[in-house]
């Protein structure tokens, strides 16, 4: 039985975990204009844009924090993205160091570049294909069933935005290796988001963020040795992500206990956030679409397919940032060494040019490349976890809350925000 100090205890976490998710997406929610309106018309009048395009949303951003000593240059169709995204010698990431990359003390896979990246990335890739992840399916849909959705079914009601918020974060702590024990993945969670919240460019608010990021950090660094040293004691021969950095090498030898630290720290908080927006996204289009939903409860199979479709049709992340490693011309349009170029993914994912009636939520289209998990040699890492995540969870919802639907008591699901998309609610009935 939970006493009332362990109750309240797991409520607070729960609240501080929804308060700094929240406050990552108000600080790049924007104006709430249309931005697939807009990134059309730019694709069909300016395709290669000199300016902070997604600053006129009213989002911060890297380019706005050095609009006098920055360039930027803003690129709308499919080809120039991914030429941009697929080029990492021309095209770098270091940049990220000055933002997210300064709060940490060690290595960061993000804020790479040439030959560090590609020894990092070939040392962390086995972990995260899909004949290792799909190791990790059954332990998955057990998390996602038992700790999650079987306490709801009474309830005939709920929010599914908090499941899609907590599922994501157990998961990845069950991958890495961590003890299943929830308070600790919630406190590891809340300072996971509190990292990311270093992020914010909005200089208002960048003091306070990283004042916070720093104590989190030490937090999680703290934790987080604790349980590699266990591992390496234990001789570290699990599938557990932990284990396989203690055996991993870099640069021709092993990882010691700070490495491989802050190597999992560095991971965590894009590892989550992402698979929470994607997840909402999934469930909005299911939710509003009932012939989807009707197609998807007769044929499981077709879930892999729908969640591509939604990647395209409704990235988490709307934009990549990348820096010109030299002077450059795309579209005519000169690009000065040190510029920032910002890839619209959300423009690129509906290029009418590569994409037949692509303002059109189509499961049954060709598969063709988009950009939602990325491209080139920074595209993401973990997005085969992430599918597996999704692919457990929804399966989940649907076997155990029969005839689910939007609850017609509450506004439906909506995706929305300028920089970060997904739905802040998902409030469902079932019988």
């Amino acid at each position: 039985m939970t006493s009332h100090t362990e109750a309240a205890t797991q409520q607070s976490n729960e609240q501080k975990l929804e308060s700094v998710y929240s406050s990552v997406s108000e600080a790049y929610q924007g104006t709430g204009a249309d931005i697939y309106a807009l990134c059309r018309e730019m694709r069909q009048n300016s395709p290669v844009w000199e300016g902070d395009f997604i600053g006129k949303f009213g989002v911060p951003t890297n380019a706005g924090m050095k609009m006098k000593t920055r360039k930027t240059v803003a690129v709308f169709k499919y080809q120039d993205v991914l030429n941009v995204l697929k080029d990492p010698t021309n095209y770098t990431n270091g940049f990220i160091a000055e933002g997210l990359g300064a709060v940490f003390d060690g290595l960061i896979i993000l804020a790479m570049d040439g030959q560090q990246h590609r020894n990092v990335r070939a040392m962390l890739q086995p972990a995260f294909m899909p004949e290792t992840v799909n190791k990790w399916k059954p332990a998955l849909d057990r998390i996602m069933r038992e700790e999650f959705i079987a306490p709801l079914v009474a309830n005939k009601k709920a929010d599914l935005a908090g499941f899609g918020l907590n599922f994501p974060i157990r998961a990845i702590y069950a991958v890495m290796g961590f003890p299943e024990d929830k308070e600790t993945y919630r406190q590891y969670a809340t300072w996971g988001l509190a990292i990311l919240g270093a992020n914010i460019i909005d200089p208002t608010k960048i003091d306070e963020a990283r004042r916070q990021a720093g104590i989190a950090l030490k937090g999680l660094y703290d934790s987080i040795k604790g349980v590699v040293q266990q591992r390496r004691a234990e001789g570290a021969t699990g599938d557990d992500l932990i284990s396989r950095l203690i055996r991993a090498e870099y640069e021709g030898r092993r990882l010691d206990d700070h490495e491989v630290t802050t190597f999992v720290r560095s991971l965590l908080p894009a590892a989550t956030e992402t698979t929470t927006r994607t997840f909402s996204a999934v469930m909005t289009m299911l939710l509003t679409k009932p012939e989807l939903m009707a197609r998807l409860m007769a044929d499981r199979s077709l879930l892999n397919k729908i969640i591509d479709e939604t990647v395209r049709f409704e990235p988490v992340s709307t934009f990549k940032v990348r820096e010109a490693a030299k002077d450059m011309e795309i579209g005519g349009v000169k690009i000065e060494k040190g510029s920032f170029v910002q890839c619209m993914v959300a423009s690129a994912n509906r290029d009418e040019t590569v994409f037949e009636n692509p303002d059109v939520f189509d499961v049954d289209r060709r598969q063709k490349p988009s950009f939602g998990f990325g491209f080139g040699a920074h595209m993401c890492i973990g997005q085969f976890v992430a599918k597996v995540e999704i692919v457990c969870a929804v399966n989940a919802v649907l076997d155990l809350l029969p005839n689910l639907r939007v609850d017609p008591t509450q506004a439906p699901p909506v995706i929305e925000g300028a920089m970060l998309r997904g739905a802040k609610n998902i409030h469902v009935i079932w019988d």
